[in-house]
């Protein structure tokens, strides 16, 4: 991953099966987060591709539906974009239990 550069999430997602709230609802979620480490999150209707919902930073999916196994929970998506652009942060609340 560049680090020159705020990285950028990408949520791609299924408008057919009307997961774009679900997107937005994310997005939001990661905004509030990183809303100083992150360029943009930005959403992405996959229009060809039935039942698609990722998640990428830059060139790196993070989150893939068919792959994990359903949607991702906003904690676990926060777990896993601070552990690829900031891992030293703390979460608080959203953090891993030791």
């Amino acid at each position: 991953m560049d680090k020159s550069a705020s990285p950028k999430v990408h949520i791609h997602y299924c408008p057919a099966c009307g997961w774009l709230l679900r997107a937005a609802w994310l997005a939001q979620e990661i905004l509030t987060t990183f809303s100083n480490e992150l360029d943009s999150v930005t959403l992405k209707p996959a229009h060809k591709q039935a039942g698609l919902f990722q998640v990428w930073i830059d060139d790196h999916i993070i989150w893939c539906r068919k792959k994990d196994g359903g949607f991702p929970q906003p904690k676990e998506l926060k777990q896993k974009i601070r552990d690829l652009i900031c891992p030293e942060r703390d979460l608080g609340h959203s953090d891993n239990k030791s």
